[in-house]
């Protein structure tokens, strides 16, 4: 593999420190020893045409296992447009049969390629790698070539087919992001492990709380909430239809851009009664006005001025499964947007009113949350019990 300049390797650090708050800080200084300058050029460029964070994220985490991967591969820096073998090769690198891989060792991705990601970092896992993250990764080469002003071969008949057939040999079952679902239950257990008036308690509770309840949001959303964000709206009533029920506090949230959305949209969600409350709470003890919502708080109870990251809103829920007990290797913080969904299907709120809070825009995603608690609830699988 070329070694880059150590003085080219600090020319974009600094480039890529411009980027910081949409690039993952812990992997900046090992993505500027990846990345080409016109990598990192397309992203700024990227970034200033107003692709989302998350997406700037993935694209730059891409591109660097993508540009190791192929001098690895073929001992040449990646070619732009990447022509149709080169993408074929890919697939075949990293969807392959493991029952044929054990007969014959030559097949699937070479022992030598996968030695060097393995040294740098980039493969962790065993066996072949997910089908959703081959296709992320052959999408982000995609845009990044379309970018360029270029045309790749990425809707040839000929990848299509390779891919299908790929991944029906590697027989990896689908993976959810998070093995089980933040339900109901699971939330009062883990709001009992923050149920004092230490400040890391009361953050975390307004933060699960304002997750939960919001429709599930994505940690990306999570993290990214400021005050700017929250308006208060008029009290409404506990049962809608009786006029006599208590008046509870709301808050409307404005999400402006999220991972479904495009740049003209901007959602918003309705929090109300008890996350208000602990919201409000939190930022009254946290003397916080204006900017981020949660926040970091160090080991003497100072509460920082950036923002929580997202990985640091997963942590948070990882360690207070373990304070309650819950296997955390189970749990992500995406099982609080599962979680939504299930909760409510339990619940017999319908689908359409529960991705109206949730913001899903796929029904078949929302749904499949339906399908498996109305399982267990119901009495099809019952008839011999």
């Amino acid at each position: 593999m070329t070694i880059v300049p150590p003085t080219s390797i600090a020319s974009r650090a600094e480039e890529l420190d411009a980027l910081d708050a949409i690039l993952p800080f812990d992997r900046r200084d090992q993505l500027a020893a990846l990345l080409t300058d016109e990598d990192v050029a397309t992203l700024k460029h990227l970034a200033q045409a107003g692709m989302g964070d998350n997406t700037l994220r993935a694209l730059a985490s891409d591109l660097g296992y993508l540009e190791v991967w192929c001098r690895l591969a073929t001992g040449a820096p990646l070619p732009w447009p990447a022509p149709g073998s080169l993408l074929l090769k890919f697939v075949a690198h990293h969807l392959w049969d493991p029952v044929k891989r054990a007969e014959d060792p030559t097949h699937g991705m070479p022992a030598d390629v996968e030695a060097g990601l393995r040294a740098e970092r980039l493969l962790r896992a065993d066996g072949p790698h997910a089908p959703g993250t081959v296709r992320r990764r052959l999408t982000s080469w995609s845009i990044l070539t379309r970018w360029r002003g270029l045309t790749g071969a990425f809707g040839a008949p000929s990848l299509k087919s390779a891919l299908r057939l790929a991944v029906r040999a590697s027989a990896r079952p689908r993976q959810r992001k998070s093995r089980k679902a933040v339900t109901g239950d699971v939330l009062a257990r883990l709001l009992e492990t923050c149920a004092t008036d230490r400040l890391v308690d009361v953050r975390d509770r307004a933060l699960f709380l304002t997750a939960f309840a919001s429709g599930g949001r994505r940690r990306s959303e999570v993290a990214g909430l400021r005050v700017e964000d929250l308006v208060d709206e008029e009290p409404v009533r506990a049962d809608p239809a009786d006029k006599n029920s208590p008046p509870l506090p709301c808050l409307s949230i404005h999400l402006g851009r999220t991972k479904t959305t495009s740049s003209d949209d901007s959602e918003h969600v309705l929090l109300i009664g008890r996350p208000v409350g602990a919201l409000k709470h939190w930022l009254e003890e946290a003397a916080i006005k204006e900017g981020p919502i949660f926040r970091r708080i160090d080991q003497w109870g100072n509460v920082d001025r950036q923002a929580l990251t997202p990985q640091s809103v997963n942590l948070i829920l990882k360690r207070r499964c373990q304070q309650a007990g819950l296997d955390a290797e189970k749990f992500s913080a995406h099982g609080l947007r599962s979680g939504y969904l299930t909760e409510a299907a339990n619940r017999g709120i319908p689908l359409p009113e529960a991705m109206q809070q949730s913001l899903h825009k796929s029904v078949t995603q929302a749904a499949s949350y339906y399908n498996n608690a109305e399982r267990k609830n119901g009495r099809a699988a019952r008839l011999i019990v």
